[in-house]
Order: structure tokens, then sequence, then C-alpha cells
């Protein structure tokens, strides 16, 4: 066999070995094969953390932040959410808000919004919780999301490693 052949072909081969010996593609092997114990070895309960049900029936009372990027927002969020970011915290939105009003965070699984949780608390915020499980968990259950005013299925899945979790609703990337 040519050696120039042989150049091209034994990348490949080794590729699609690689491939057929792990049996799903290769970002995906250190995560836990099921969303609740990914949830529980992932977060470290620093904060009150609420339940998909308790916040929408809380809906109507509490402030729901959004510690997602921007670009995760515009393609859908809860009804009424404020963006407040995670690596730069957007303390204005807070503007006028109570100290002890119900306020809760969430991002994609609630990794960034427990971070951000514990930011608000440490600057006196009493009534903060954890959205457990995130906006993947809220749409997993079948309550709403927005873009803008109008109902969507549409989630940005943050990326494909996480978007495994994303079991309703439509993952997308673009606004």
């Amino acid at each position: 066999m040519p050696r120039k052949l042989l150049i091209v072909i034994f990348p490949l081969l080794l590729a699609f070995m690689l491939v057929v010996y792990w049996g799903a593609p290769l970002w995906s092997q250190d995560m836990p094969s099921d969303f609740s114990t990914m949830l529980k070895t992932l977060l470290q309960h620093s904060v009150p953390e609420i339940s998909t049900k308790e916040a929408y029936q809380q809906k109507d009372n509490a402030l729901f932040l959004d510690a997602r990027a921007t670009e995760e927002f515009q393609v859908s969020h809860l009804k009424g959410a404020k963006i407040i970011g995670y690596a730069k915290i957007n303390w204005p939105v807070l503007k006028g808000v109570a100290k002890n009003q119900p306020i809760i965070v969430y991002c994609s699984v609630g990794y960034r919004s427990e971070k951000v949780a514990e930011k608000l608390i440490n600057a006196g915020y009493s009534k903060v919780s954890n959205l457990y499980g995130g906006i993947f968990a809220w749409i997993n259950a079948g309550h709403p999301v927005y873009k803008q005013d109008q109902l969507t299925q549409k989630v940005h899945p943050y990326n494909r490693r996480w978007g495994k979790w994303l079991n309703k609703g439509e993952a997308t990337y673009k606004p």
C-alpha cells in the first residue's frame, strides 16, 4: 500500500475505532447518566433551592432573575424574568427591589444561578432561591417559556454537552 494512502487512511481508521469503542460522543463521557445525579454532584446546594412546581406557584409574586448570557435569554426565558447575568452581575436590575422580595434565580441547570444567588444573599437579599434544575427542569416539567412576550418552545441549550438534559422544547442556539 502506498505511503500516502496510509497517511490518509490511518487517522480515519483510528477515529472510527475510538467512536466505536466509546459508543457515544467523546464530550459526554464524564457526565452522569441521569439529570438528578448530575444536579446532586454539580451543585453545592449552598443556597435555598426551589422546585419547578413551587416556583410555578410563586410566578405571580416572585421576581425571576435569569443568570444566563444575553444570547440564551434572547432565545427564551421565564415570563417576566429580568436578566441579571453571571460573569458580570447587572446590579441595576435590582434598583427598587426590597431586600425581602422573593427572588428566584435560574440558568440552564442551576449552577450559574446558584453562584448569583450566593452574591444576592451576601448583598442582603433575604428571600433568594435557586430554581433547582434551571430552565431545563422548568420546560421539562411542561411549564411555559417566552421569547419577549410570545410563548415559544425554543430553549438555548448552552452547548451540546448540557443540551442533552433538555427533554422537552426545541434546542436552538439562535435568537
